[in-house]
């Protein structure tokens, strides 16, 4: 688990990667929490996913966005912290050239961040979307979603409620030629307080599958 740091839009970026186990390993980027609220790469829900990744095989990272740990520059409420993202995942496919497709996964906050990241990169092939807070942010974007994807949230959420996913999940169902798999975990909250084994191991059954099907010549 390397610290690496590199060179974003505000400066210095401080993350952790791990390269892949071949050289064309497909690669991974892990966007965490709301910084004003604590939020880390070291957020226990990004570690756990960091590693799902790796133990598969893929490149992976996770990073500090701006103002965060060791990176440089101020909170900017989104628009930034998109940026950093874009950068990162830039960094992580330029030292693994041979990649052969890209995963995006997000938790709260990185969960919006990583999907607008998503509308920027027709490479990616597929995300994971833990509790995006569709009541506190603008999702309007995602039209239309360019991947299929995990949204998976808890149902004792009092941040990112329910209904408001149910109503993000909605909108996505509409669109063709992606799928949008929902998963409800029943009692847990917005941080899965005692749930995260339950979360991770959904998030990796979700993930074995669906390689499994792009491998098969599945769609996106």
């Amino acid at each position: 688990m390397p610290e690496v740091i590199y060179i974003g839009p505000s400066g210095r970026l401080e993350g952790r990667y791990q390269p892949g186990k071949e050289a064309n390993a497909p690669v991974a980027i892990i966007m965490h929490p709301h910084p004003e609220f604590g939020g880390t790469m070291n957020n226990q829900i990004v570690y756990d996913l960091y590693y799902m990744f790796v133990e598969r095989g893929f490149a992976t990272l996770r990073f500090n966005s701006r103002g965060v740990g060791r990176s440089q520059g101020l909170f900017d409420h989104g628009p930034g912290e998109l940026s950093d993202a874009a950068a990162s995942l830039d960094w992580l496919q330029s030292i693994n050239p041979e990649s052969k497709g890209s995963w995006i996964a997000g938790f709260s906050f990185g969960a919006w961040i990583g999907m607008q990241l998503l509308m920027r990169r027709p490479e990616v092939e597929g995300f994971i979307s833990i509790a995006p807070p569709e009541n506190l942010y603008d999702f309007s974007f995602l039209a239309p979603c360019p991947s299929s994807g995990l949204i998976i949230h808890g149902s004792e959420d009092k941040v990112a409620h329910p209904e408001a996913v149910q109503r993000l999940v909605d909108k996505l169902h509409t669109q063709k030629g992606i799928t949008i798999e929902q998963q409800t975990m029943e009692g847990a909250n917005h941080f899965f307080t005692g749930e995260t084994q339950e979360l991770i191991e959904r998030c990796s059954e979700y993930l074995d599958r669906r390689r499994a099907d792009i491998a098969a010549g599945g769609g996106r």
